[in-house]
């Protein structure tokens, strides 16, 4: 009887686990998205007004706006991977992206295929 009571916990605390690296990713997206978005309109928008048209509020404003949101994005990020279960390409590609306009948009792939290996019934489960 107990052995089946540490075999059933054993069970749930996997599921739990897996709940808990899918939130964990959920999160990661949700980061992701902010920081490629913050990026886009620091360099996409303030940056132009400024040069073009002497408007440095924007910069002044996005910069640690942006900064924040990368920091918050690489706490996220170490944070996630060092749960495991991620290739040196894929921790590469997952940082690398973040320096680039959109790569945050591209690291959603990624991080939704790691998602769908996490669900109950996967094979990679």
């Amino acid at each position: 009887m107990q052995r089946e009571k540490i075999a059933g916990r054993g069970a749930a605390t996997a599921v739990a686990d897996q709940a808990a690296e899918r939130a964990q990713l959920r999160r990661l997206e949700v980061a992701s998205v902010i920081e490629a978005a913050t990026l886009l309109l620091l360099i996409g928008l303030a940056v132009p007004l400024k040069h073009l048209a002497g408007w440095e509020l924007g910069v002044k404003a996005m910069g640690p706006i942006h900064g924040l949101a990368f920091v918050a994005f690489a706490w996220m990020a170490v944070q996630t991977v060092a749960g495991g279960g991620w290739s040196r390409a894929e921790v590469a590609r997952l940082f690398a992206l973040a320096f680039l306009p959109f790569g945050g948009f591209l690291n959603l792939g990624l991080l939704s295929r790691k998602a769908a290996a996490l669900q109950p019934g996967n094979a990679g489960s």
